[in-house]
């Protein structure tokens, strides 16, 4: 099926719910929600991360032009595990700008899945929200005996709203015994206008990313390499206080699948590393202050999957490594930023090595279950520290810095996921899952390391984009979810029919890694706005929702073609058990939408609503919002089977609005002053695509 990705995401099911289409999946079907990226579709934004944001459950907390932090059922940024072709990669930046799905372009993904909440062992650990799959283009081959397979793609794509152009490019040429291709991708984009035509200062972004893909195969065997660069000059995070000046990331990976008579064997070995560098770059928000960051992921994979008279057996082994050095040069004349270098992160180290054992059973024609356990070792450590200086300006630093290094920061996890779910075939139109788990995550280095107690260190500690500043605690406990999830699915008809899913479910954490306030300040020294200072604690926590999806053919004729109307809903909400609700809560919200289809023409019309967010986290300030209805139009048409065009429009009335999970305006208040505000949303977007394949 071809569709837009406005389409695509419009006959997928909720987190845990969707069927899946892929044949090699090694979960329960209902168990993953897929988006499979075909080379044709036309994305509206840069950000992978937007890929699934049709998807009940799922949003997107706003970064940079192409660093979202994905959000699951209310569970964000390190609650959930993200991998690119089995790679895991850990942000390296104290404001997360490089978060793992900015290391790939849209136009590089092949297939994009998430499993919500209950997830398998096999597919990941140290998380307690979900995981997100990514999968750039599989190498491709020739038939046996064929001649060479030549391909190749190119797109271009644009914005009105921020003036940008993507475009893509991909060639690939193989044998029936090897394969070798290309992927390109490059992104730029002027800072947005909102609803009201004024510009989101510090929104503007630069992306290039490019990878070759390797392969050979043999009898019943596969090895695959990957290697890629990413450039990113300059991307602006209006909710933050920093920008991103510079990130340079490298990456390699190699996989290896092998089918023998006892099962099959899947094991990689990758790399990746990160150099990254904040600062201000643009008149929009200037300033001076460089900070530098230097990060590496390591890490190894195997499982073997065996068939056995109980069902299909699989056995795991993991190791991921993560070094972090994150540094602030002193510049040079300044009384607060020097004379020596502020030591952040110096020397961090982050291991986690893993055994899991995972069993699915066909128990019958109507039952299906899979049960696991995992066990992971998470040992972390860091060096001395320094502030910058020892003066007046620096006291706070410098007293912490002593403290900090006085203590031992050795510390190990030792950490216990258990999940069970189960499916029952009712009949041929109904089906349903019962899941339940226990899920753990340890702290990442900066919850655990971060040190510095000035209110200028503490604030460059922030990936929430809420204007306030955080210090580290050595003394953080993993945090443990127990989740129950129930899935109802009605449906008939096949993949054009009906259906109706509803899947409630609730998670209580244990240590959840929330916050307690140190004090106050002035961001920007402005007296209208307030920030609080805070440090990360462990606070027992609960989240509970619902996300409902549905489908139903409306018409169908020869001269109009098919008519379906769709849409989805999801509520959420998190509380901590002392009292206040959590962060970034997304509130009630809707997707409508009816499509029609005929010939080469695919057309839809869209409504999202969002109700008022007036649950917000008090001990972050963080801001209330008005509810309001989006309309977005997409049309597209295969010009013919080389050629496809795009044209949408978003935000179609041009409403002004606040993303309820974008934090708050820092790059206005530093132009403008005044108090804090709510970010603002983009307005109206006229956009366009072209795709030629050859």
């Amino acid at each position: 099926m071809k569709h837009t990705p406005f389409l695509m995401a419009f006959a997928i099911a909720l987190p845990a719910v969707a069927q899946s289409n892929n044949p090699d999946s090694s979960v329960l079907p209902e168990m993953k929600v897929i988006v499979t990226a075909i080379s044709d579709s036309y994305r509206p934004a840069a950000d992978t991360a937007q890929m699934l944001s049709s998807t009940p459950g799922y949003s997107v907390a706003a970064g940079g032009g192409v660093s979202g932090l994905p959000m699951v059922n209310g569970f964000a940024d390190d609650r959930l595990k993200i991998r690119i072709d089995g790679m895991e990669i850990t942000s390296a930046c104290a404001n997360h700008m490089n978060a793992p799905l900015s290391y790939i372009d849209p136009q590089q993904v092949q297939r994009i899945s998430l499993l919500a909440g209950v997830t398998p062992v096999s597919v990941g650990g140290d998380n307690i929200g979900g995981t997100i799959e990514v999968q750039s283009a599989a190498p491709v081959f020739a038939q046996p005996g064929g001649p060479l397979r030549t391909e190749g793609s190119f797109a271009v794509a644009g914005r009105s709203v921020n003036n940008s152009v993507s475009t893509s490019a991909a060639a690939s040429a193989a044998t029936d015994k090897f394969s070798i291709g290309y992927s390109g991708a490059y992104t730029r984009g002027h800072s947005y206008d909102d609803g009201h035509g004024n510009k989101v200062l510090g929104s503007m972004v630069e992306s290039i990313n490019q990878a070759i893909v390797l392969a050979a195969r043999g009898e019943g065997q596969q090895v695959t390499f990957r290697a890629g660069v990413q450039h990113i000059p300059y991307q602006g995070f209006p909710n933050q206080y920093m920008d991103m000046t510079d990130n340079h990331g490298q990456f390699a990976n190699l996989a290896y699948k092998g089918q023998f008579g006892w099962g099959v064997l899947d094991a990689r070995a990758y790399w990746q590393q990160t150099d990254h560098e904040m600062g201000f770059f643009s008149s929009e928000r200037p300033g001076t202050m460089p900070m530098l960051t230097h990060g590496r992921n390591i890490g190894y994979a195997l499982q073997a999957s065996l068939p056995t008279s109980a069902g299909e057996l699989r056995l795991g082994q993991e190791y991921h490594g993560f070094r972090l050095d994150d540094y602030w040069p002193a510049v040079p004349g300044s009384m607060m930023m020097g004379p020596r270098n502020y030591l952040n992160i110096n020397d961090g180290k982050r291991d986690r090595t893993v055994l899991f054992g995972e069993l699915e059973t066909r128990h019958d024609a109507r039952w299906t279950s899979i049960v696991g356990l995992r066990g992971e070792s998470v040992r972390m450590d860091t060096g001395q520290v320094q502030s910058y200086g020892d003066n007046m300006m620096n006291m706070a630093d410098t007293a912490a810095a002593v403290a900090f290094n006085a203590r031992d920061r050795s510390r190990r996890d030792t950490n216990i996921d258990a999940t069970a779910q189960a499916r029952f075939e009712a009949d041929a139109n109904s089906s349903y899952e019962f899941a339940l788990a226990r899920k753990t995550r340890s702290p990442n280095l900066y919850e655990r390391y971060s040190w510095g107690r000035g209110t200028m260190a503490m604030t460059m500690t922030n990936w929430f984009g809420d204007g306030n500043g955080y210090v580290g605690n050595l003394d953080l406990k993993p945090e443990t979810a127990y989740t129950a999830a129930f899935t109802a699915d009605w449906h008939g008809g096949g993949d054009t029919g009906w259906f109706v899913r509803l899947n409630p479910y609730y998670s209580k954490v244990n240590n959840y890694i929330d916050v307690d306030v140190l004090g106050t300040f002035n961001p920007y020294m402005q007296m209208g706005a307030k920030g609080n200072l805070l440090q990360f604690a462990n606070h027992d926590a609960h989240l509970y929702g619902a996300n409902l999806s549905w489908q139903l053919p409306l018409a169908n004729s020869s001269r109009w073609g098919r008519f379906t109307a769709s849409g989805n809903a999801a509520y959420t909400r998190g509380k901590r058990s002392d009292g206040g609700d959590l962060y970034r809560m997304m509130p009630f919200n809707a997707l409508f939408a009816v499509e029609q289809a005929t010939g080469a023409w695919r057309n839809r019309i869209e409504a999202k609503v969002v109700s008022r967010k007036d649950d917000v986290d008090a001990r972050r300030l963080e801001p209330l919002t008005g509810g309001y209805a989006l309309v977005n139009l997409r049309s597209s048409v295969a010009v013919n089977k080389m050629a496809s065009l795009n044209f949408g429009v978003s935000n179609l009335f041009k409403r002004a609005y606040a993303d309820p999970l974008g934090g708050v305006y820092l790059s206005g208040l530093l132009a403008n002053g005044g108090a804090l505000q709510a970010l603002p949303a983009e307005g109206r977007s006229i956009d366009v695509g072209l795709q030629l394949k050859f």
